[in-house]
């Protein structure tokens, strides 16, 4: 639809890989996505980025040093999508840069969520205005700062004929019940794919376990997955979200250790597919019994992990996003666009079913281009 307004959002996201870059044109309300770009992090930027992840003391130079060196990745990924359009900087109303975050801690008395990715750099090189810290305001006001993305799919992905969730399995994998006839709400279930991705980087060299395969190979073992699924995330009430400052290597290695086994490394990979799967089902049969599943994010390519997700949730419907209209690796792309929609429109927006903030809030600050 000429002059429909045009939009990107981006982000980088737990697993930390690499830049989702995602022009969007707004028919209305309803986002249509028009091109997708995917951006590599540098292996050594990466090894950075884990490193501040880890929680480790830093210095703080190489904390801005790399807030800034996000900003120019994010920026020229944006520059390599136009360059794939017609489309010029000037058409382009703003970009919602989700950025990438390096430490969350939603709970105690000063709760934050900490994104790199400088926006300034980003408006400078782009010539776009940028909306980035969005879930800044939502911490402010009581909120989680996470999940984000449910803000989305109950715009897109909501049906009045059917309970419907939606499932993101990125690096941390969250929920987003759809019931027909009352509130939506969202939450964090755990770790999706960064547990596996770990444990296949260190004992075959790989970012992840294509489709699952290795996991395939091995048996999970139930003492272990009970250890794993002995933790007090699980069991507080919604809402919640968590990230790599819970679930991370150290703490699986602990949990490998308490149990005193000595397993074979594929078997602890099939056990940690398990374990996703596991806390994913029993949160949908603990908060609701949608009749449909949706899956979005990277997991949505481990075919194991759907396997196994569609036997333990056999009463249900489970498919991709793709059939409801949005590819499955771009959906958090394309909410962060509709996101910084809601910011140039000055549009609060009701985050409290899946936060717990408050009240509508503003998402994000606003960086003007000249």
């Amino acid at each position: 639809m000429a002059g429909s307004p045009l939009y990107i959002g981006m982000l980088s996201g737990t697993s930390v890989d690499g830049v989702d870059c995602a022009l969007v044109r707004f028919d209305g309300d309803k986002p249509v996505l028009i091109q997708s770009h995917f951006k590599d992090y540098p292996p050594a930027l990466r090894e950075r980025v884990l490193t501040l992840c880890s929680g480790t003391t830093t210095d703080l130079g190489i904390v801005g040093q790399t807030h800034i060196e996000i900003g120019k990745l994010f920026a020229s990924a944006v520059l390599e999508l136009l360059e794939e359009t017609e489309f010029l900087p000037k058409n382009i109303s703003a970009i919602g840069s989700h950025g990438q975050t390096v430490w969350h801690q939603p709970d105690g008395d000063n709760p934050f969520s900490l994104q790199l990715g400088d926006p300034n750099t980003i408006v400078e090189h782009t010539g776009i205005t940028t909306i980035a810290d969005l879930r800044g305001r939502d911490l402010a006001a009581g909120g989680q700062g996470a999940p984000l993305a449910p803000l989305l799919h109950r715009e897109v992905f909501y049906s009045a004929d059917v309970d419907r969730a939606v499932v993101n399995i990125g690096g941390i994998a969250n929920i987003t019940m759809l019931p027909r006839t009352s509130d939506c709400f969202a939450f964090d279930t755990g770790p999706g794919n960064v547990l596996m991705d770990y444990w296949v980087n260190k004992h075959k060299h790989q970012r992840y376990d294509d489709h699952g395969n290795w996991a395939s190979e091995g048996q999970f073992n139930l003492t272990l997955l009970n250890a794993l699924l002995d933790e007090e995330y699980f069991s507080r009430g919604i809402p919640k979200s968590t990230g790599r400052e819970l679930f991370n290597g150290p703490w699986l290695e602990a949990k490998i250790k308490k149990c005193g086994l000595e397993l074979d490394p594929v078997h602890v990979q099939a056990t940690l597919l398990t374990f996703t799967v596991t806390t994913i089902v029993s949160d949908l049969a603990r908060y609701c019994s949608p009749q449909e599943i949706y899956i979005c994010g990277g997991g949505a390519h481990n075919e194991i992990l759907l396997t196994e997700l569609e036997k333990m949730a056999s009463e249900y419907s489970v498919d991709s996003t793709a059939s409801l209209g949005i590819d499955p690796d771009w959906v958090e792309a394309v909410a962060f666009a509709w996101m910084a929609r809601m910011a140039m429109e000055e549009r609060a927006v009701n985050t409290q079913p899946f936060t717990g903030a408050n009240g509508p809030v503003p998402l994000g600050a606003v960086y003007r281009a000249r």
